[in-house]
């Protein structure tokens, strides 16, 4: 269509005034209601107390550096009532730290399966005294025995089950310094769940105490021009069944694993990234992801390997036919064996081609430098025209040549 409706939002002289989740939520509801459109978010810093959920045909587009969504400090309390699987309210112990319309997380253990553990977001629509009603019934059944609490947990912007979205042009910082940790298959600072068509460009996710960005189900997702800075776990996190992601010029700097191929990541590409300072790896990719290409990416300082191809038992569950070309792979390690290829697994049919391995650091009695550590049951591996430089050894075989 050649038009579409287009809102501003900020802390004055906008469509919509306000400096938190709430007018940024009205603005975004409004215009979708209305078919779909731009929310234009200017200057300013806005508090967020619950995600910002995104809608169908939105265009989410801020000012720049000057557009920051920052998470409210995170507080918990034990729940004092059983909140079973059809209730719509929670007793808890604290019920100050809530609030209408923000966000609230019960987490437990599961009172019938120990090593479960339940995370299930939700939204408070109102407070009695020590009850917080809550937007829709859990599905789940907390109880106080097992541990169950309620947080102020959440991503800061969200999509559940919507399409055709542009986030552009803003800063989301997860305040890790004052929030507990959520990880990435339930949250991030940008969190999608089972979306398709989406684009996010031009966005600095920092200091989150979990993922930087994290999509799960979701198909051709593109993210372009991003930087993931100082976010506690995966710095940008293709989840489980997420098909042909395009990630693509982004900086990834200081995260837990820079960029991680979750679980059947099929067909996408990761081209003209900077993964560096990884606290664990550079690249991790594994089971089920196959026919990806990555190239002409560098990946600097990771803690212990640049690439890591992830170890499964079961041949058909590890992460065949992908292309590996161009990329520079640079001080991969710590100490001892540090590896900057490390292809585990049954692994069959990766081609590594015009690599580039180099280590720059001086020698040390602390640190074994390779450049390739090939597994025993690994198959069909294809080099071609890699280069190595200041290794104690380019490439190992465990099985022998």
């Amino acid at each position: 269509m050649s038009q579409k409706i287009e809102v501003t939002v900020g802390p004055k002289r906008a469509d919509f005034v306000g400096g938190d989740h709430l007018i940024l939520q009205s603005a975004v509801d409004y215009v979708t209601k209305l078919g779909g459109g731009t929310v234009r978010i200017l200057p300013g810093r806005y508090e967020m107390g619950n995600s910002l959920f995104l809608r169908d045909k939105l265009h989410l587009l801020g000012s720049g550096e000057e557009t920051i969504l920052r998470k409210c400090p995170s507080a918990s309390t034990p729940l004092i009532d059983d909140t079973d699987w059809y209730d719509t309210t929670v007793h808890v112990k604290d019920p100050s730290i809530f609030r209408v319309g923000g966000g609230l997380l019960l987490r437990s253990k599961c009172p019938f399966y120990a090593n479960r553990m339940l995370n299930i977001k939700l939204t408070v629509t109102g407070i009695e005294g020590n009850v917080i009603h809550i937007d829709r019934d859990p599905r789940e059944d907390l109880w106080p025995e097992a541990g169950a609490e309620a947080v102020t947990l959440f991503p800061v912007v969200t999509g559940n089950y919507v399409n055709d979205i542009t986030i552009e042009n803003l800063t989301i910082d997860g305040n890790r310094t004052e929030n507990e940790h959520l990880d990435g298959n339930y949250s991030g600072a940008i969190f999608m769940q089972d979306c398709d068509r989406v684009v996010i460009r031009n966005v600095t996710t920092c200091s989150n105490n979990g993922d930087g960005i994290s999509w799960q189900v979701c198909d051709d997702v593109t993210i372009e021009n991003c930087r993931s800075l100082n976010n506690a776990d995966l710095g940008l996190h293709p989840g489980s069944g997420s098909q042909r992601p395009i990630i693509r010029n982004n900086t990834v700097l200081g995260c837990g694993i820079g960029l991680y191929f979750c679980w059947g990541i099929k067909n996408g590409l990761a081209e003209g990234n900077v993964i560096e300072d990884s606290k664990q790896y550079g690249l991790s990719i594994g089971h089920r992801d196959t026919d990806n290409v990555v190239r002409d990416n560098v990946i600097r300082r990771s803690g212990i390997n640049g690439l890591q191809f992830r170890d499964h038992k079961v041949a058909r569950r590890n992460a065949h036919r992908n292309l590996f070309e161009g990329n520079l792979i640079e001080d991969s390690g710590t100490k001892g064996d540090c590896v900057a290829i490390e292809l585990q697994g049954v692994t069959e049919d990766v081609i590594l081609r015009k690599n580039r391995v180099q280590d720059t650091r001086r020698r040390s009695r602390s640190r074994h430098r390779v450049g390739l550590r090939v597994g025993e049951k690994a198959r069909r591996l294809c080099l071609e025209g890699n280069t190595f430089e200041g290794l104690e050894e380019d490439i190992v075989y465990l099985r022998g040549k």
